[in-house]
């Protein structure tokens, strides 16, 4: 099969091509700088060129760009760059899509476990749930609407909205890490808040089920079955690590640190993979304990 996969070299993406490539398929990177390998083809959503060229014969295109929401302060100017990095990119490539002599099969298109909002307490949220409120919940909106014109041109448009993605070397584990390595570690605020991890191998997985099971479309909550709270997780990754776990970071400190995008930390989602499982699909570290010692150990 023949993929291209925008947003190669994050976290989730060089995962994705990796394991795309050990299993023989053929892998189209689309890249932001000059290509520099016969895998690389250079794109610019910014001018809106695709290299139509290269993206003939691909049987699923897979978008994972866009700046990073952990990476930097939340000013009025960044969140800027967050929300135009993602919509301005998708809506070029779906439009782009629509134009190929042969269309691929499936599109998808990043979103995240935010567009239900920064917190909604405990209710269990699956992905038949209303899009909640502040930043990252219009965002996501946004962003997964920006995929419109490769629905509208029958090509089946799958949102994987991705929880907090753990795994070794980033993801929502690289900053707690070496504290945690250090005993340094603790829960955020009250510890209280449910979190919906997900393992990065099983973050591959269901990106490859939505891509290579024919009739996957729509949006899918890419996260371990078994949500967990903030201070449980704290404490199993202490634990896996055999350190002690410190008193919690409280949340006024965290809100000082990092300004609006703290609340995500603090903010309360329990999101189930809902349609993933009942499409067949199977975790293979369904619980913090499994998602944790599978990033460690790595």
């Amino acid at each position: 099969m023949r993929v291209a996969v925008a947003g190669s070299s994050g976290f989730i993406g060089s995962a994705l091509c990796a394991s795309l490539t050990a299993d023989g398929h053929d892998v189209v990177r689309l890249v932001r700088r000059a290509a520099g390998a016969p895998d690389e083809a250079h794109w610019d959503p910014e001018q809106g060129a695709v290299p139509l060229a290269q993206l003939a014969d691909v049987e699923a295109v897979v978008h994972l760009g866009g700046a990073n929401v952990g990476g930097h302060r939340w000013t009025r100017r960044y969140k800027q760059q967050l929300h135009h990095s993602r919509v301005r990119s998708t809506a070029v490539l779906a439009a782009a899509l629509t134009t190929l002599a042969t269309r691929p099969r499936v599109f998808v298109s990043a979103s995240a476990m935010g567009y239900y909002g920064p917190d909604r307490g405990h209710d269990v949220l699956n992905e038949d749930d209303a899009a909640g409120d502040g930043f990252l919940a219009r965002l996501c909106q946004d962003w997964e609407q920006a995929a419109s014109p490769a629905r509208a041109a029958d090509i089946a448009v799958c949102h994987p909205r991705f929880g907090l993605v753990v795994g070794p070397g980033g993801g929502a584990l690289g900053p707690m890490l070496p504290l945690f390595r250090l005993g340094l570690g603790g829960a955020f605020g009250d510890g209280e808040q449910s979190w919906s991890p997900v393992s990065l191998h099983d973050t591959v997985r269901a990106l490859r089920f939505m891509i290579e099971e024919h009739g996957c479309v729509g949006a899918y909550n890419v996260t371990a079955p078994e949500p967990v709270s903030n201070g449980e997780f704290s404490r199993l990754l202490a634990a896996e690590l055999h350190r002690p776990r410190l008193l919690p970071v409280p949340g006024f400190a965290l809100r000082i640190a990092l300004g609006e995008s703290a609340g995500e930390l603090l903010g309360s989602l329990h999101v189930v993979p809902t349609r993933l499982t009942e499409a067949g699909f199977t975790f293979e570290h369904p619980d913090a304990r499994s998602i944790i010692a599978a990033a460690v150990r790595a």
